[in-house]
This record gives structure tokens, sequence and C-alpha cells, in this order.
């Protein structure tokens, strides 16, 4: 159960960091609302992860999930640039969370 915790707070995070570019659009309550639940609700779900996981482990993977999730949304909503080495490091990203799991 750890790790769906984990996994929730990563996509929670992923939910922040889409709010933050709204916000700035948009200057409105909801916006403003859904910012402080996305990131509220990510620090609860990696605190309910933590209790079982290493820090080191959790935190790395919550980083990255938030970091290539947020990347990869900022590609379908924002038309960020979309090219093959971006694409990449992002995976590369994922394999190591995914490299963390396997090993601990």
């Amino acid at each position: 159960m750890n790790w769906v915790f984990l996994i929730l707070a990563g996509v929670f995070e992923m939910m922040g960091v889409l709010m933050i570019n709204k916000l700035h659009k948009d200057r409105n309550f909801l916006s403003a609302f859904y910012l402080l639940a996305g990131f509220g609700l990510s620090f609860l779900f990696l605190s309910l992860a933590m209790e079982t996981l290493p820090m080191g482990t959790a935190y790395a993977v919550w980083t990255g999930i938030g970091a290539s999730g947020g990347a990869m949304l900022a590609m379908i909503f924002y038309s960020e640039p979309r090219n093959t080495a971006r694409i990449l490091f992002i995976a590369m990203v994922l394999g190591s969370a995914v490299g963390l799991k396997l090993v601990s």
C-alpha cells in the first residue's frame, strides 16, 4: 500500500505543478484551491508512504514522478516542445524511479 500512496503523492504533485501554470493564466479562486489541494494531498500521501519506505527512495520517486509528469503534462496541455531528446530524458527519470522500486 505504501507504493500506492507514493504514486498518488506523485500524481497530486503533478496536479499541483499543472495548477501553478493555470493560476498564472487565470488568477481565480478555483485555480488557487486546486493548487493548494494538489500540493496538500501530495504531501499527505508522501508522508503516509514514508511511514514504511526509506526517505531517500520515497523522495526520489516522488520528485521523479512530479518532474517527469509535469514535463509531460506541459507538452500535452501547454504545447511545450516534444523532441526525442526531451522524451528520452523523461523516460530516464521514470526508469530511475522504477529502478529504485526494484532495489528497495
